[in-house]
């Protein structure tokens, strides 16, 4: 029996297990939402297409699944390229879905075309115009084999209107056959050997942990790996929450505005054992006096990635759970001491600890780090935090202590302001139960605030704080710092009242303007069974620290 493109491409979703797709339609994939009426997949209907692929991508990162997001020609196809973008930067599995104009008139400057393609090319993982229906079922299972293995990442779909209303035969693939695609799983024994034995011999190891722990689920085996050898933990942002950020080995993020512990151990280790993680130029500082003292392990599934930034001296290409596992299973043979053994160096990290702890003081004024400790305590550090881009997301990693993984949701490689609040819903619709919540600027709110409209229409309970101070924060930090105070175009002089706002939109609207009422407004918010904004007025000069500037040691920091 003979199915349509549309039938075929949502069938094939089906057997990959989706059951969620976010977007936004329009004339050139009409006959495929016309086909969603009779498939039991949900689609939430966002307001804006780059919200559907932030949306996907919050749902990705949260339940390890890989999330799809469907949006039209031209136009819809090229909003989604900073949410593309976004994902690609931090290796999250997401298939876009895009509408094209039929086979004939591609080129022909169609009404909403846009070469897709040639636009996404250099920021998705893989992509794919859908030319003949026969080929639509095997690349739909190619694009989420790819999106899902080896190092995760966007892959994009492109649809001609013909092809989704043409008709063919139905045999979905059971298994394929790329021989050019091949990711390397297994880590090397003799490389694991090697890097064992310079464990076993160093004075002052650290590791330092990225995305790729939570990305390979390997939480468990980092965490058995640090603690049985001693070993103290620091993390990107994108690898908060691998290791408890409660534990006494934990030392928080490290980089521009990690902390100062972290970064001495860093600069003072003579071992560093990198899990998952790219050495981006926030976290190097000045890549030639990064670790100047260490030898370093690099374990990675991206072979490309190994030497790119910083060169390793034993590199371990596989996947960090594998890698891992045959490291613990080395271990188990090691009868020592380990915590006695590595003591100059755990004293060494507490003094730096306790010499430069994350501090701030709480005054008359609302402090921004004072509202993300309280959320923290009241949510009892359970929740699914999201974050925008600048002041507020560093705080929020600073201050709110991730002890799970997939409980921070944040784009950290491509900087995207705009990227939480969506994200947050697509967390909230991978976790009804679960409390969301997106931790905001007022800048970056407002750039998917439509959103309120999604949320208030499926009556979903996210909650966004907004640290309102009243300025594009990040930005007008570094005017201050490195232009000498001249604040050119970062005081948002007109911004809406965000309680009028949201209720606006059907949600609820809070606000707090001084200390002793943000516990109180925190408490009511998690209370209230919907979409609530808590509007923050906070102290407006207030910087971030540490901070290393752009292109210094990670040992020059600025702490105050």
């Amino acid at each position: 029996m003979k199915k349509t493109g549309a039938q075929i491409l949502l069938e094939s979703l089906c057997l990959e297990g989706v059951d969620i797709i976010f977007g936004f339609p329009g004339g050139a994939v009409l006959g495929i939402y016309d086909e969603l009426l009779n498939s039991p997949i949900r689609h939430i209907l966002v307001r804006h297409e780059q919200a559907a692929v932030h949306a996907a991508d919050g749902y990705a990162r949260s339940s390890g699944k890989t999330g799809v997001c469907l949006v039209t020609s031209g136009p819809g196809a090229t909003n989604t390229v900073t949410g593309i973008a976004t994902a690609y930067m931090d290796s999250i599995p997401v298939v876009i879905l895009t509408g094209q104009v039929s086979t004939g008139l591609i080129g022909n400057d169609a009404f909403q075309e846009a070469d897709i393609m040639g636009i996404t090319r250099p920021c998705t993982k893989h992509n794919y115009l859908v030319k003949d229906i026969k080929e639509l079922a095997r690349i739909i299972k190619e694009a989420f084999y790819i999106a899902g293995t080896g190092r995760p990442g966007p892959v994009l779909v492109d649809l001609p209107k013909d092809v989704i209303a043409d008709s063919a035969e139905f045999n979905y693939p059971e298994s394929l056959n790329m021989q050019s695609y091949n990711p390397t799983y297994r880590g090397h024994r003799g490389q694991i050997q090697k890097a064992f034995k310079l464990i076993l011999k160093a004075d002052r190891p650290l590791i330092y942990a990225g995305g790729g722990v939570i990305s390979s689920n390997a939480s468990e085996e980092l965490t058995a790996f640090a603690r049985t050898l001693a070993i103290p933990v620091t993390s990107t942002l994108m690898g908060l929450g691998c290791f408890p950020g409660v534990d006494e080995l934990s030392l928080g993020m490290l980089g521009m505005h990690g902390t100062y512990r972290a970064n001495m151990a860093v600069t003072n280790c003579d071992l560093l054992i990198a899990v998952g993680a790219r050495f981006d130029d926030r976290v190097t500082g000045k890549t030639d006096e990064f670790a100047p003292n260490a030898k370093i392990i690099h374990i990675d599934i991206d072979p490309t990635s190994i030497s790119k930034n910083i060169r390793v001296d034993i590199p371990i290409v596989g996947d960090a759970k594998d890698v891992l596992k045959k490291i613990n299973k080395l271990i188990q043979e090691e009868k020592e001491d380990w915590t006695s053994i590595r003591r100059e160096w755990l004293d060494q990290i507490n003094e730096w600890k306790n010499t430069y702890p994350m501090t701030y003081e709480q005054r008359d004024v609302i402090k921004p780090q004072y509202v993300v400790e309280k959320i923290y305590e009241l949510t009892r550090g359970k929740a699914i935090i999201s974050t925008e881009v600048g002041q507020h997301q560093m705080w929020t990693a600073q201050y709110y202590l991730f002890t799970k993984p997939r409980t921070l949701l944040t784009s950290g490689g491509l900087g995207t302001m705009g990227y939480g609040f969506p994200a947050a819903i697509g967390a909230q619709i991978a976790f009804p139960e679960k409390t969301v919540i997106d931790i905001a600027g007022d800048g970056s709110i407002q750039m998917n605030i439509q959103e309120l409209a999604t949320v208030a229409q499926y009556n979903l309970p996210v909650k966004i704080a907004v640290l309102n101070n009243r300025c594009l924060g990040m930005p007008r930090q570094w005017q201050g710092l490195f232009y000498d105070k001249r604040y050119s175009n970062t005081c948002l002089e007109v911004s809406p009242d965000f309680v009028k706002l949201a209720e606006a939109y059907g949600a609820v609207g809070l606000r707090a303007t001084k200390p002793e009422e943000v516990v109180p407004t925190i408490e009511k918010a998690l209370s209230i069974p919907k979409a609530v904004i808590m509007d923050f007025v906070v102290e407006r000069e207030e910087d971030v620290y540490p901070m290393v500037p752009a292109g210094a040691p990670l040992k020059e920091m600025l702490l105050v």
